[in-house]
């Protein structure tokens, strides 16, 4: 059998019962999901089995005339004017998630140890990151990119929509960055969510700045109602911050690592309607048939599901990220 959990191997399985061990159990704590809980389920999440590995949805657009032709209106004598909309699809792949720990009989046997609740644990804290990952490398698809003007602006923001930042990111982001995206945000008509307010997830060092900013005039608070989501954090300009560390720094970016100034890292500014979560089998723990005459057992986390980017054309997009060239 492939190593795994064994008795022989202390830092494997004989640490699992030595003289005096505390009985209390001790894992590395591990955080859910962040992004996750941003997806939108639609019927994806119903996608159930028998069904293809493909996912499909149509996205619609507005109809081709802005509103300027519509408002001045119909003469009497005249025939209803005819107008019509664009048709997008979106399409996703639902693949196979899961990891496996392997362990003998005899561990299991002589442990004082609960092995198979301890590595249940251990496998739930990596079935939260991968999933979580796995969504988070579909919001990193947008074609929207916000950087400060000229590297170092302290307020204003250059966008660019073909999904790459242009400037190189020098400055942490800041309160009056803030009001500039989520300015952005409604001038392009990104829909907020039903409670009105945007979201924004980063790193918890991507937002010391702006907290610092804001401490004085005590205005990141919950402001009336309780918090909604895993690592939220508080509500400014009318968007909610989600601190997350399943992502390390720099990925999904443009640079695609630690910025070279290390003052900020993405963030990713979103409203309703984000990316696409199809479950065929959500995820669980699944034992191993013992073999070997029950000698070599195992337990794994799996799961049946896929991720995509609902709107990826740059005038439909949701998301926009707080990114940087280098």
């Amino acid at each position: 059998m492939p190593t795994g959990q064994i008795w022989a191997t202390n830092s494997l399985g004989g640490y699992m019962y030595s003289d005096n061990l505390s009985r209390e159990l001790r894992t590395a704590v591990q955080p859910a999901c962040k992004y996750r809980q941003l997806c939108d389920p639609k019927d994806a999440a119903f996608q159930g089995l028998g069904k293809g590995q493909t996912f499909h949805w149509n996205v619609y657009s507005d109809l081709s005339d802005d509103g300027t032709a519509g408002s001045t209106g119909i003469a009497e004598t005249d025939v209803m004017p005819e107008d019509n909309f664009t048709i997008a699809q979106g399409t996703l792949t639902i693949n196979e998630f899961g990891r496996s720990v392997p362990y003998t009989g005899k561990l299991d046997d002589l442990s004082e140890q609960p092995v198979k609740e301890i590595i249940r644990k251990v496998l739930k804290n990596h079935a939260v990151k991968s999933i979580d990952l796995a969504a988070k490398s579909k919001f990193d698809d947008t074609p929207l990119r916000v950087v400060p003007t000229s590297g170092t602006d302290t307020s204003a923001v250059t966008l660019t929509t073909n999904g790459t930042a242009t400037l190189t990111n020098g400055i942490a982001l800041g309160k009056e960055h803030v009001k500039s995206i989520i300015d952005l945000m409604k001038e392009r008509n990104i829909p907020a969510y039903a409670s009105g307010d945007y979201y924004a997830i980063g790193r918890p060092s991507s937002f010391r700045t702006l907290k610092n900013n804001l401490e004085g005039i005590k205005q990141y608070v919950e402001t009336g109602f309780a918090k909604i989501m895993n690592g939220e954090v508080g509500r400014f300009e009318g968007c909610r911050f989600i601190e997350q560390t399943n992502a390390a720094a720099g990925t999904g970016s443009t640079a695609n690592a630690a910025w070279t100034n290390a003052v900020s890292d993405m963030i990713h500014f979103m409203g309703e309607d984000t990316v696409a979560e199809a479950i065929a089998i959500p995820e669980e723990i699944r034992g191993k048939i013992p073999t070997d005459f029950g000698r070599s057992r195992g337990v794994a986390w799996y799961a049946l599901l896929g991720y995509g980017l609902v709107h990826t054309q740059a005038a439909q997009a949701r998301i926009i990220l707080w990114d940087s060239a280098a």
